[in-house]
C-alpha cells in the first residue's frame, strides 16, 4: 500500500457530525479516478455517514475498521475530478 500523502489522508479526529463527512466529500471531489483516500475519525456517526457518502458517490469503501476508538476508512475514488 502506498504511503498516504497530505492529499489523500484526512485526520478528522475530534470533529463532530457533520464535519467529518463534509471534509471527506471535499477531499473526494478533488481526487481523480482510482485515488485512495484514508480518513480517520472519532465521531461514531461517521460509521454511518461516510459509508453512505461513498455509496452515493459511486466510490468504493475498501476498509472500514475501528482501532482504539478511531474509525478508519479507505475510500477508492471511482469517479473523479481529474
Amino acid at each position: 500500500m502506498p504511503t498516504p500523502s497530505k492529499d489523500t489522508y484526512l485526520d478528522l479526529r475530534g470533529l463532530k457530525c457533520p464535519l467529518p463527512v463534509l471534509r471527506t466529500r471535499k477531499l473526494l471531489n478533488k481526487l481523480g479516478h482510482g485515488a485512495l483516500a484514508i480518513v480517520e475519525c472519532t465521531d461514531p456517526l461517521s460509521t454511518i455517514d461516510i459509508p453512505h457518502l461513498v455509496r452515493t458517490n459511486g466510490d468504493s469503501l475498501e476498509l472500514s475498521v475501528e482501532r482504539d476508538g478511531v474509525y478508519v476508512f479507505h475510500i477508492r475514488r471511482q469517479s473523479g475530478a481529474a
